[in-house]
């Protein structure tokens, strides 16, 4: 066969991800809080959006993605909060009353308020305009009262962290400097729980100091608040706070010393080990419970986001359900058509109308995927309402079996987008705020041909029995399994079982054992 080059004409099909299409998917799947730090990211880069302001409907393109009852979800949401804008009384009983003016202060010293208080903090002399932030306000101290612009949020302390309360701490306990960095280098290894996992020998190495001053600083660093903190395992960390509080006795001190027993349930171990009775053995155990076996957690590194629903569902009066989307979740977004108008006319390079033209385009298509973003959430939270009626109704034990083909053939949509939805949207019904992957659950077969079981709903099905158990007759997985399957639910002993460690059940034996200590 020889060898040659030649000409050929061929015709395929292939779907190409273009960057608007990927974008698009990119926002479908992106939580509302993520959205709106991509929204300000377009805003500052591109010239021709703007930020949308007033009620959803009023902003055209981009705000009629919130359907015919988002105003009045945005409406709702704003009930209770009409007098927060009252103007506060005129007169400023502070100064008349109390006389707190810097003049009615200085006549009854011996001495200038400026040999006092020389350099306020945060308020030069004569102050710089240029140098006061957006938001502050300047207020001479001979002024005296309370002014309108007065910012009392300058005012507020800022967040204790662990770190800061324990330095706090280090400097009026630590005096010798050495000592002081020893500690701060403890405190600087501590994990957001405040345990210290770090080798005291390599410490020592590090700092060029000897092990016995690093453990001679760290026994100071361990009587400090919260009790508990710079332990190396959580056995220290509760003698640490039993100490704290004068109960580490040597019968505490062997419960400590043999806590893996406590986890075990050996009660018989525990009793003969610590040389007590069963009352005093209860009793250690309570003092234990009430411990805290992260001292150090009470201080979170970062503010816990609330969540914030996408969709709310409420009941009408027919009965039926309403789905709204959450209009003050969705960017709000416009197209300066008259300024791309006007600019580009005045535009003489080339690259500066291709610049103006991509703009254009980016900010067009921006707005189309945020309205068809909120209209395939609705669509997507509609029809869950629909399939688990039941669930809003009654409540969890009729959460029906529900898969994303299931949702995606009733709405006429690919699995991927069913996916892409539900993925960090929250929904809020009168039962709480769910996520909508919660809604989802596999299906446990019916024993005489009848409808299929929520995974969900048998769960919680094994979490009554549990809690209501008599302490006298444990219910085993056994006896869990055949009274299911009494009720009609078709499941394994190791299905059970599954559940009941992942809803972190303890088994008949551990339960049992439990419920007699607390009896």
């Amino acid at each position: 066969m020889a060898i040659s080059t030649k000409l050929e004409m061929r015709q395929s099909q292939s779907l190409i991800m273009t960057p608007q299409l990927m974008q698009a998917i990119k926002l479908l799947q992106m939580s509302n809080l993520d959205l709106v730090a991509y929204v300000e990211a377009e805003l500052e880069r591109n010239p021709l959006l703007e930020k949308g302001e007033g009620e959803p409907g009023e902003q055209g393109t981009s705000s009629e993605p919130v359907q015919e009852n988002a105003s009045d979800a945005s409406a709702s949401t704003s009930d209770g909060f009409d007098g927060a804008t009252e103007e506060p009384n005129s007169g400023d009983w502070m100064q008349s009353d109390l006389e707190t003016g810097s003049e009615a202060i200085a006549s009854r010293m011996d001495t200038d308020l400026g040999n006092v208080f020389p350099d306020e903090p945060g308020v030069p002399a004569s102050p710089d305009p240029a140098l006061l932030k957006a938001g502050d306000s300047y207020k001479n101290v001979s002024s005296g009262g309370a002014s309108e612009d007065y910012n009392l949020e300058a005012f507020v302390a800022d967040e204790a962290s662990l770190g800061t309360t324990l330095e706090e701490q280090m400097n009026l306990a630590l005096s010798d400097e050495a000592d002081k960095l020893i500690a701060g280098h403890l405190i600087n290894s501590l994990d957001e729980n405040g345990y210290l996992y770090i080798d005291l020998g390599e410490a020592a190495e590090q700092l060029g100091v000897d092990i016995a001053r690093i453990e001679s600083v760290l026994a100071v660093l361990q009587t400090f608040e919260p009790a508990g903190v710079f332990a190396r395992g959580l056995a220290e960390c509760l003698k640490l706070q039993l100490i704290d509080k004068n109960r580490f006795d040597p019968a505490m001190e062997a419960l400590i010393e043999n806590i893996e027993l406590l986890a075990k349930r050996d009660l018989a171990g525990l009793k003969k080990i610590c040389g007590v009775d069963d009352e005093d053995l209860v009793e250690m155990i309570a003092e234990i419970r009430a411990l805290d076996p992260k001292p150090g957690s009470v201080f979170g590194s970062s503010l816990v986001q609330p969540v914030v629903p996408d969709v709310f569902v409420k009941k009408a009066n027919d009965g039926t359900w309403t789905v709204e989307l959450n209009s003050d979740t969705l960017p709000k977004v416009l197209v300066n058509q008259t300024y791309y108008a006007r600019i580009v006319k005045t535009a003489r390079e080339e690259t500066e109308k291709e610049y103006l033209t991509e703009s254009l385009q980016t900010a067009n298509w921006l707005a189309k995927s945020l309205d068809q973003r909120a209209k395939t959430i609705l669509k997507v939270s509609t029809e869950i309402v629909r399939q688990q009626d039941g669930f809003l109704t009654y409540g969890i034990e009729h959460l029906r079996p529900l898969n994303l083909k299931t949702i995606a053939e009733a709405i006429g949509m690919h699995e991927s987008t069913v996916s892409r939805v539900t993925s960090n949207k929250y929904m809020a019904t009168s039962r709480g705020i769910f996520e909508l992957k919660y809604f989802f659950s596999s299906a446990i077969s019916a024993t005489v041909g009848g409808d299929a079981h929520s995974a969900e709903s048998v769960r919680h099905r094994i979490k009554q029995m549990i809690d209501a158990e008599d302490p006298k007759s444990i219910l085993s997985d056994d006896t869990i399994v055949k009274i299911l399957k009494d009720d009609g639910v078709d499941i394994a002993r190791r299905t059970v079982a599954k559940y009941r460690e992942a809803m972190k059940i303890g088994s008949s034996v551990q339960r049992r054992r439990e419920k007699n200590v607390r009896l």
